[in-house]
């Protein structure tokens, strides 16, 4: 837990990454509770955000009584229960009721009310099939995410023979529903079927767009020292894209960090990437993890990840955004000049 009086983005970022592998994460959920009560969190939008992280510390270390009040404060620091950052926290809360035992109808309900986000969120079909596979529920989720593709697909008949993914950067409701329940049905043992299909060739188009861009924009998936040093061991070839050692690694992302600021975009990050993630793309594609195509579509998967995004940039005096440990301005600020 940060000493610092005040919490930061990087530092609720930094807390969701490392509060598990703590001595005392539940010490952790409640420090950071307390600083969402207390006002101490630099952006106070950031509240729903740190009560929703405490609560989700709390379920994974089965404490189900303070993960649920914890997510009631989460749903109290949002302005209503139907604001659309409150999806995440709902669904964990119906989680939790489920775990809990004895409540599963009030689970159900939850999450019934939720379903409707499925036509309209990319993430709510992540975080909604989650919590009915968690209650061994994942017959209904396959249930849910078919209406709900039917739905979409009715709405765009005849318009085209393939409906639209979506830009690589940002792909659309329709793709996430599909991937998440490809995911369910091959969980389930379900036969392929003409949605499966088109999951696949959504997935295809998307990775083919990805892949044009990659030589105009870095693909910004972070490598962590460790899994650095192990992509080089197991694919040196990919020394060319990603650099030679850690430090050059670090020095490529945050010059392309900032030179896509001087470009104008905002809201920019990097996002964590793992040799086991990668492999396990390249196998489910049947393909090479050094393919251009390969990762491209890898770095689409990881980016669609809330939890992998590490956003740029810190402040100065804040840890940066490598995971180093150290400040920014003493880590990977200079780098860019360099």
């Amino acid at each position: 837990m940060p000493t610092r009086d005040v919490l930061t983005k990087a530092d609720l970022a930094e807390l969701r990454r490392s509060a598990l592998g703590a001595a005392d994460p539940l010490g952790v959920a409640a420090d950071v509770a307390e600083a969402a009560r207390q006002g101490r969190l630099e952006d106070p939008d950031d509240a729903g955000e740190a009560l929703t992280l405490a609560a989700e510390i709390a379920q994974i270390r089965a404490r189900p009584d303070a993960a649920l009040r914890y997510a009631d404060e989460a749903l109290a620091a949002y302005p209503s229960a139907d604001d659309p950052r409150a999806g995440v926290v709902r669904a964990l809360r119906a989680r939790v009721m489920f775990q809990a035992g004895g409540r599963d109808d009030e689970a159900m309900a939850e999450l019934t009310a939720l379903r409707p986000l499925l036509l309209t969120q990319p993430d709510a079909p992540a975080y909604i099939s989650a919590a009915l596979d968690a209650a061994g529920r994942s017959a209904i989720a396959e249930t849910w995410l078919s209406e709900a593709v039917d739905t979409l697909l009715g709405e765009r008949a005849g318009a085209v023979a393939d409906p639209e993914v979506g830009p690589p950067d940002a792909p659309g409701v329709l793709f996430f529903l599909l991937q998440q329940r490809h995911r369910v049905r091959r969980n389930l043992n379900l036969p392929h079927d003409r949605q499966d299909d088109l999951a696949d060739r959504l997935e295809n188009q998307l990775v083919r767009r990805a892949a044009e861009r990659q030589g105009a924009d870095s693909d910004l998936l972070l490598w962590p020292r460790a899994e650095f040093d192990r992509l080089l061991a197991e694919h040196p070839e990919l020394t060319d894209v990603y650099g030679p050692d850690w430090d050059a690694h670090r020095a490529r992302l945050e010059k392309e960090l900032v030179r896509l600021t001087s470009a104008g975009r905002t809201g920019l990050g990097v996002f964590r990437a793992t040799v086991a993630g990668l492999d396990a793309f390249a196998g489910r594609r049947d393909g090479d993890p050094t393919d251009a195509a390969i990762r491209a579509g890898y770095a689409v998967e990881v980016s669609a990840r809330p939890s992998s995004r590490v956003p740029w940039p810190p402040e100065r005096n804040d840890p940066c955004w490598c995971g180093s440990g150290l400040k920014y301005k003493k880590d990977c600020l200079p780098r860019s000049r360099s």
